[in-house]
């Protein structure tokens, strides 16, 4: 039998990085030695998500998975952000790992993205999820006993009502026909406290909803493409938050 591969995972707290990380952790071929997961310098909330570092600590210890954080500008350029990949990278090279792996599930563009930078260090990129069917995605989320809870979203694709909710049955059921049922798009971004790859439930509580609105970037690439795991969301619109406390 082959040595395991060594890879780290681009943890996002979501329902895609949970069910990826799920099966990733299945799969003999790989061994995941690090949660991957870029942090708001300024904040300290995770990229996008807009979840408390304390929670998603909360998460790694749950899931038994040491964390690597890189600690990432409010709104970085592209070269910003890519340089803190490529330093971190650089040092987790050195312990032996050579794949990184992904939860994105059709994003052609952010897929090869991610492939020409990982390339250029040398690393791999895996895709546990890639091109299964979102609304199959969702059922499976869900039947394996997976929690999650709507944390953000994009006032493009919905309004306020839908952030703060558990995703089950009737929250698939009251998506508007145009938004992907697992967000894919950048309509809504996730933080999931229970499931198979928890040793225990996340604690925490709903604290207040909040309206953030962010200025288009000057670029054609939103820096979200390369720091979410979901798609990039032009800034010329705002989002509705959920604290968790």
């Amino acid at each position: 039998m082959s040595t395991p591969k060594k890879a780290l995972f681009n943890w996002s707290s979501g329902k895609d990085s949970a069910l990826a990380l799920y099966k990733i952790l299945q799969n003999p071929d790989f061994k995941i030695e690090y949660l991957l997961t870029s942090i708001n310098q300024q904040f300290q909330r995770i990229s996008m998500h807009g979840v408390r570092v304390e929670l998603l600590e909360a998460q790694a210890k749950s899931i038994g998975l040491p964390l690597q954080i890189m600690q990432v500008p409010e709104m970085p350029t592209m070269e910003v952000y890519e340089n803190v990949v490529a330093e971190t990278l650089t040092e987790l090279k050195k312990q032996g790992i050579t794949h990184s792996v992904f939860g994105d599930i059709f994003l052609e563009d952010l897929r090869k993205y991610r492939e020409d930078q990982l390339e250029k260090l040398d690393f791999k990129a895996i895709f546990p999820i890639w091109k299964i069917p979102t609304k199959d995605l969702i059922q499976e989320f869900i039947s394996l006993g997976f929690k999650t809870i709507v944390v953000c979203v994009n006032e493009r694709y919905l309004d306020k009502s839908f952030v703060g909710r558990i995703i089950d049955q009737d929250f698939i059921n009251d998506l508007p026909e145009n938004v992907d049922v697992c967000g894919e798009n950048g309509e809504f971004h996730t933080f999931t406290f229970d499931g198979p790859i928890f040793s225990e439930p996340i604690q925490f509580e709903i604290g207040e909803i909040v309206y953030r609105k962010y200025e288009k970037p000057k670029t054609e690439d939103s820096s979200d493409k390369a720091c979410d795991t979901s798609a990039s969301d032009a800034f010329d619109y705002g989002f509705w938050y959920c604290d968790l406390i």
